[in-house]
């Protein structure tokens, strides 16, 4: 069996369709299965089973043996939620919960991390082990995944075999369920539908104009193909950047957008909100020279 958690969501039901088109129906899906959009992700799909967040890790002690290997995609991912303690229940603590399983009954382990644990970008995208202690997140969300870097790297035990991966901009089918928390690429296609033009936040920071603000996409079906080459893999264990090694600017990936759909670009340049001001990122751009050392990768990027 192969464990998905977070299975409804975004990254997660794309990694499960993949894995279904693999020939891979063994699938024990867990989330919170309490949004219907969310759930609708997961139609069509083959699963042995779905289990609720808050049962799996009892169920997983009892079913460990059958267990092949885990992936941990679940988290709260809002990074406006202002409660730590919150995120760091769900994120952090449930995190430890399913790494100690892990160790205890020897299951390989790849687990999402975040790009946001980055802050401002001041000290660089490298994702250097000994450099991650420095990382300054800019939100408690960001925060939560930090704390569960530092804890994964400093435990003695460890799985045989585990990943930490800080995903960038990921965009891609199914993630509608997300609301405010969807890709820009998403949302600025949901936007020229409805209004025909797009909003994008000014500039604050000196020598960055109006939309230059950059982001590292990548496409949800790089960042699968990368999780199915570390399950079968399954060397290499460490913290690693996922995303396309390269930034684009948000005015850049809007006019791509509006070409798409054989539009004119109408960009309209908004206020940030006040409280966004001081924990936004004006740039993204993985670092992805860990991640090609590992010798499945290379050809993906």
């Amino acid at each position: 069996m192969i464990v998905i958690t977070g299975a409804a969501g975004f990254i997660g039901c794309n990694l499960i369709r993949a894995l279904n088109e693999l020939n891979y129906n063994h699938l024990i899906a867990v989330d919170k299965f309490d949004n219907e959009l969310k759930n609708s992700n997961l139609e069509g799909t083959k699963l042995l089973a779905t289990i609720d967040r808050n049962a799996f890790i009892p169920w997983a002690k009892e079913n460990a043996e059958a267990i092949e290997f885990i992936f941990h995609l679940g988290a709260r991912t809002d990074t406006t939620e202002m409660d730590l303690q919150l995120l760091r229940q769900l994120n952090t603590e449930y995190s430890k919960s399913i790494w100690k399983l892990c160790v205890a009954e020897q299951i390989p382990l790849i687990y999402a991390s975040s790009a946001a644990t980055y802050g401002n970008g001041e000290l660089g995208f490298s994702d250097d082990e000994a450099l991650i202690p420095q990382l300054k997140p800019l939100n408690p969300y960001a925060v939560s995944k930090q704390e569960f870097d530092l804890w994964a790297l400093a435990e003695e035990r460890k799985p045989f075999f585990w990943s930490g991966l800080k995903f960038f901009n990921v965009y891609g089918p199914y993630e509608q369920h997300k609301g405010k928390m969807a890709s820009m690429i998403h949302q600025c296609y949901l936007q020229i539908q409805e209004t025909g033009k797009v909003k994008l936040f000014k500039s604050y920071k000196e020598g960055i104009a109006h939309g230059e603000q950059k982001r590292d996409f990548i496409h949800v079906d790089d960042v699968v193909d990368t999780l199915i080459k570390l399950m079968h893999h399954r060397k290499n264990s460490g913290i690693y950047n996922l995303g396309s090694g390269k930034a684009k600017t948000f005015n850049e990936m809007v006019r791509q957008v509006f070409a798409s759909l054989n539009l004119e670009p109408q960009i309209e340049y908004i206020e940030m909100p006040e409280g966004l001001k001081e924990r936004y990122q004006y740039v993204t751009e993985a670092d992805l020279t860990s991640l090609k050392t590992i010798p499945v990768i290379p050809q993906l990027f």
